[in-house]
């Protein structure tokens, strides 16, 4: 008999037996490791955690889990315009029959973490999602130095992030009655220092390249009123800081956008209507090649880039008053996202961001989503707005997709012959009490229910005031169409967050009523001085390009690099060290 190292002769049949078949169970168990990771990639990860030191006996699973969670992807060189391809101004019916946020058909980007072996559980729903995609796994060795910091993880087997805090704040802030504009200039800079700051479990470079531009923000060199031709200081709460915070945005930033998830409700953007402003910027982020990156380990930002307005017309069940399958479907996605890459369980989703116009995208992403930027049209402090991580987003209802420029501009002052102007659809409560008191009751007072669209932009053109009241929720497009028309915008829409708020100081070229205030309407507009009116007017047309989209090609200090400064300044002073 051959000898393999021992002599099988000295065995009775019955040991020798014993002994092959023993050895035909490890050889069985060996090939069905094998099986299960066709991938050479990981074969051969699975098989040297031992020898470069990976491999805890204690801890196997949760090193191995651990090891794969932490990304050092070398993914295919694929052109994002392909991966993430955009329908501009396509209106095509959606498909009401899909569920799940499967996809996307030609995507290129799986991270290799065993469903069993996910660092957070998937819902059932996003677990039937990833064994149904097709996407082509990568390498995903971590260094050295991130396997020591992923060792002492491991210990912990229940990564939560809950933040009781963000309930806490919300049912206080569902309770509150109005708050001043200057008060929510004072929560704003508070909150953005306090409860809100969640510590990364381990450390990235991009955070210290984060605390660095928060130090030289903090400490920019001032700028006198007269030393900047681009910007127009009174404007700014600090215009020294934009300035240096923006430059910084444009020297540092950048982004990576995940390419999971399924048309219409991902990677889709709608470019016409109301909503629009959710899909101009996801179409200039998503082609922008001086912000976007294709390694999110440099990544300071992660883009979720779902439409709100496509979700609600592609799953929103006719009259049935729910939004359950919608924030389920949403859910499902973000397990995804969560078991599939590490990134947002590092920060508890802290350096993730979404822009969402629709008005129910606010609850939509409520809890969820609790700890990430969300840029929302629906800024209402009611309602979940939370100040110091949300973003106000400018509401611009689109009429021309393919010159969004067309028919801006105003009269000047002196050939402005109505004191202010109101025109829209009976949405709410609010706006038939505007009516009740002022439809056809004074000259002035400009007062009216639908308008067609010419004879609305030429009241504003011709108007010293407009008025944007809130409908249903309380923003409005009006805003962004007053200023468009170089007309003073009046607010009146309680705890209404104005956009851009941590940099425009909005009561320098913008008017502020309460809503108990409508009777006294135009008492309050003639008490303003006329000196006072025309400066306002006056900076109306220099804040007006903060709130221009440009076809094709975003220009500096527009609105698509405002929304993208807001959750860059957001995201730098949400920034701390990791433990």
């Amino acid at each position: 008999m051959m000898k393999f190292g021992c002599n099988l002769s000295v065995f009775k049949p019955e040991k020798r037996r014993h002994l092959w078949l023993i050895s035909g169970l490890f050889a069985l168990v060996i090939m069905v490791h094998y099986l299960k990771f066709p991938n050479e990639t990981i074969k051969g990860n699975f098989f040297s955690l031992e020898k470069f030191g990976w491999w805890d006996s204690n801890r196997g699973n949760e090193t191995y889990q651990m090891a794969n969670a932490s990304f050092s992807a070398k993914k295919e060189a694929t052109d994002l315009k392909n991966g993430l391809a955009l329908e501009n101004g396509s209106n095509a019916e959606p498909n009401r029959q899909k569920k799940t946020p499967f996809g996307p058909t030609n995507s290129t980007v799986q991270i290799s973490i065993p469903p069993e072996m996910a660092m957070v559980s998937p819902s059932p729903l996003s677990q039937s999602v990833r064994d149904g995609t097709n996407a082509t796994l990568v390498d995903i060795s971590p260094s050295p130095e991130e396997v020591i910091v992923i060792k002492k993880m491991t210990s912990d087997r229940n990564i939560s992030c809950e933040n009781p805090m963000v309930k806490k704040m919300a049912m206080t802030q569902k309770e509150m009655g109005v708050v001043p504009f200057l008060e929510m200039k004072n929560m704003l800079f508070h909150n953005q220092s306090s409860y809100l700051l969640i510590k990364p479990l381990w450390p990235s470079i991009v955070d210290q390249e984060l605390l660095n531009a928060k130090s030289q923000i903090e400490n920019a060199e001032k700028i006198q009123d007269d030393d900047d031709d681009d910007l127009h200081a009174p404007l700014y709460w600090n215009v020294s800081k934009f300035k240096r915070s923006y430059e910084l945005m444009e020297k540092t930033l950048k982004v990576y956008i995940y390419r999971e998830g399924e048309r219409p409700v991902f990677h889709k953007p709608d470019l016409r209507g109301i909503y629009a402003s959710e899909g101009w910027f996801m179409k200039q982020l998503t082609t922008n090649t001086k912000y976007v990156t294709d390694d999110p380990r440099k990544a300071h930002l992660f883009y979720l880039p779902f439409g709100s307005h496509n979700l609600q017309r592609s799953l929103y069940v006719p009259d049935s008053h729910s939004f359950a399958n919608l924030i389920e479907y949403l859910n499902a996605y973000l397990q995804l996202i969560r078991g599939r890459y590490p990134f947002w369980n590092r920060t508890c989703g802290a350096d993730h961001f979404l822009v969402a116009c629709h008005d129910w995208a606010a609850e939509e992403t409520r809890w969820h989503m609790a700890n990430c930027i969300r840029s929302l049209c629906n800024a209402d402090l009611r309602e979940g707005f939370q100040f110091g991580k949300d973003i106000s987003l400018p509401e611009t209802y689109m009429h021309f997709a393919q010159d969004p420029l067309k028919n801006l501009g105003g009269n000047p002052p002196s050939k402005r012959s109505f004191l202010a102007f109101f025109a829209g659809k009976m949405h709410g409560d609010l706006r038939p009490t505007l009516l009740k008191h002022w439809e056809n009751k004074d000259p002035d007072m400009k007062i009216f229910g639908r308008m067609n669209r010419k004879d609305y932009a030429k009241h504003m053109k011709n108007s010293r005031y407009c008025i944007c009241a809130r409908g249903y929720e309380v923003n409005s497009p009006r805003v962004v169409e007053a200023l468009s028309y170089e007309c003073v915008p009046v607010i009146v829409s309680d705890n209404f967050v104005a956009p851009f708020l941590e940099t425009l100081n909005w009561e320098s070229f913008a008017v502020f009523v309460p809503e108990k205030e409508i009777p006294e309407l135009k008492r309050l507009l003639e008490s303003i001085p006329e000196k006072r009116y025309r400066e306002m007017h006056e900076r109306v047309g220099h804040v007006q390009r903060h709130f221009l989209w440009h076809n094709p090609t975003p220009q500096k200090y527009d609105v698509f690099h405002m929304i993208l400064h807001s959750i860059w300044y957001t995201r730098v002073f949400r920034t701390t060290a990791a433990s």
